[in-house]
């Protein structure tokens, strides 16, 4: 029986990325990535308020719970905005997958981290092999020295202040941002130059805008390094706007067969979402899932409880979510300057009982975060108009002073000043943490079949209890006018966003204790099928505390050595 192709990637973030190029090259012209969204060239992210409107997932599919008359537009955007049980979450869709919003950060989690819930062939030292390679290959350094011009952090240097205040100590992350291919001499802001693997860059022009698509491709994305070997060197073929549905095992004859455990390889069922939701399918000996931890157990959950198709897949699918204890809030105008829409959008983290002085139910880090310049003319214009008022006046004084003086011509732009200056967003800090929480949560489907998350939020109380008294003293520290976490984590809605969302495929040494098997030669194989794989957040037994992108990467290279018998170069030559 001749298959399609040898190997099917669902999804194309780290985990896809990470396996469609290390299997092309095993395979050239032989895999296939099948990305649900679209893709972006340099310059396409949307900016106006018509092309963000528009930039959101909303696949209309049948049965979904929504309110009469809306939900009814198809938009197929960057943004996948979902709703549960106490739980919000954020992920990313294109070929990029997450890599196109997240924060940049690379950042390793502390031994500690990796306890009894960790199998003992997932240990730190274990690991550490593939965070070096994934560290190279996705260009992970700290921002360039803020002495030369242009390249000072205003908010770097505050939450260093305040981490002195707190007895802590601020220390710069690594971040996959670029600054040119020599680290040790960086390259000018907004000069374009190829990376080390062929595609076109720019060197970063601290637009503060990383979290909603980089216009410059100063941001590392998975689309400008694995992705780009695999399609351009080894062949790969990526399919946009391919929403899969469903996988199904074949048998002995290449018949559909739920009954069969893979050995004769899947058949993979996907809409296309360019031509009317139009069913389209490929047969394949191995298929990877790396539609992000949400879409890897919905898929999956979907295929097991609805379809039918994989019925072995084991009870534990869809246990020990975690939403990596993330937290956002924000000081608001304080006395001194933070320019959160300045340069890269997380610089430096400080330290609160992870990686030192362990204590597991408050344990998370504070990390700067930026946002875009349109976001603060947009926070302007939510003043109330009677704030407004103060410029106004400051200007028309300015002018009619001028007037009285006898000066009818000239230079007026200091009257502008006085319109424009003490905006709020630049005395603005936001305080992006993320922590342990219990990675108690689970995904189930809802009552039309489709994901649902029970998340313990109570359970959690104390680690969201910490973040929040710090922010308060950072607040009373900035001698800011508030403090204000994301309201959804108030009364009485008690929900957390997420960002980071990990776990349900979890890796074990038996079925007993996983979805997933830990053991080398066959890593996020899932337990009861042969040739069917998971790389993604999804394989993560707990939450990591640090921003996850570097253990999810870590284990993804791993398993493509599993399935290729490739050990990967610790150099990042692709």
């Amino acid at each position: 029986m001749q298959l399609e192709y040898e190997a099917v990637v669902i999804g194309s973030g780290f985990g896809g990325a990470i396996n469609a190029c290390r299997l092309s090259k095993k395979w050239p012209e032989k895999v296939l990535v099948l990305e649900r969204g679209k893709r972006y060239p340099m310059g396409s992210f949307p900016r106006t308020p018509h092309d963000m409107s528009n930039n959101f997932w909303n696949v209309v599919r049948d049965q979904q719970d929504s309110p009469k008359n809306s939900g009814s537009k198809e938009m197929f955007g960057l943004f996948d905005i979902r709703s549960f049980e106490h739980m919000d979450a954020v992920v990313g869709a294109g070929v990029g997958g997450g890599s196109l919003i997240y924060a940049n950060v690379f950042l390793e989690p502390p031994d500690t981290i990796f306890d009894e819930r960790w199998p003992d062939s997932c240990k730190k030292s274990d690991l550490k092999p593939y965070y070096t390679t994934a560290k190279s290959v996705l260009g992970a350094r700290p921002i360039p020295d803020q002495n030369a011009p242009r390249r000072e952090v205003v908010r770097t240097q505050l939450f260093k202040e305040f981490a002195k205040n707190e007895d802590r100590e601020s220390e710069l992350v690594d971040i996959n941002v670029f600054f040119g291919n020599d680290f040790s001499n960086p390259t000018d802001i907004g000069v374009q130059q190829k990376n080390r693997y062929g595609a076109v860059q720019t060197s970063c022009v601290y637009c503060a805008e990383c979290d909603v698509g980089c216009n410059t491709h100063s941001k590392n994305t998975t689309d400008l390094n694995y992705l780009f070997v695999a399609e351009n060197n080894y062949k790969a073929q990526i399919k946009t706007m391919s929403l899969v549905e469903k996988i199904v095992p074949l048998n002995g004859a290449g018949e559909e067969d739920p009954a069969a455990n893979g050995e004769y390889g899947f058949k993979v069922i996907w809409f296309d979402l360019d031509n009317d939701k139009q069913e389209k399918s490929v047969t394949t000996q191995t298929v990877v899932v790396s539609a992000g931890t949400l879409g890897t157990n919905e898929l999956l959950l979907r295929c097991r409880d609805v379809f039918k198709t994989l019925p072995n897949i084991n009870q534990n699918l869809g246990q020990c979510f975690s939403g990596n204890g993330d937290f956002l809030s924000f000081v608001i105008d304080g006395d001194k300057p933070a320019d959160p829409n300045y340069g890269p959008v997380i610089t430096q983290k400080i330290d609160y009982n992870l990686y030192s002085n362990f204590k597991s139910d408050h344990a998370y880090i504070l990390e700067d975060a930026s946002f875009p310049n349109f976001a603060a003319w947009y926070t302007e214009g939510l003043k109330p108009g009677v704030l407004h008022l103060g410029g106004l006046f400051r200007t028309l004084k300015a002018l009619i002073s001028r007037f009285f003086r006898g000066a009818k011509t000239g230079r007026i732009g200091y009257a502008f000043r006085e319109l424009l200056k003490n905006d709020a967003a630049y005395t603005t800090s936001v305080l992006l943490c993320m922590g342990i929480d219990n990675s108690a949560g689970k995904m189930k489907l809802d009552k039309h079949g489709f994901l649902n998350i029970e998340w313990p939020y109570k359970d959690n109380q104390k680690l969201y209890d910490a973040i929040m008294e710090m922010g308060k003293r950072f607040k009373n520290w900035a001698k800011a006018k508030a403090f204000i976490p994301m309201p959804n984590i108030l009364w009485p809605l008690k929900s957390n966003v997420t960002v980071h969302a990990l776990g349900g495929c979890k890796l074990a040494d038996s079925p007993e204790t996983g979805v997933t098997s830990a053991h080398k030669d066959s890593f996020g194989q899932v337990f009861g099928y042969q040739g069917l794989y998971v790389a993604d957040g999804a394989l993560l037994p707990t939450a990591v505390g640090a921003n996850p992108v570097a253990t999810i990467s870590a284990l993804s290279e791993r398993v493509a050595e599993g399935i290729t018998g490739i050990k990967p170069d610790i150099n990042g030559e692709l």
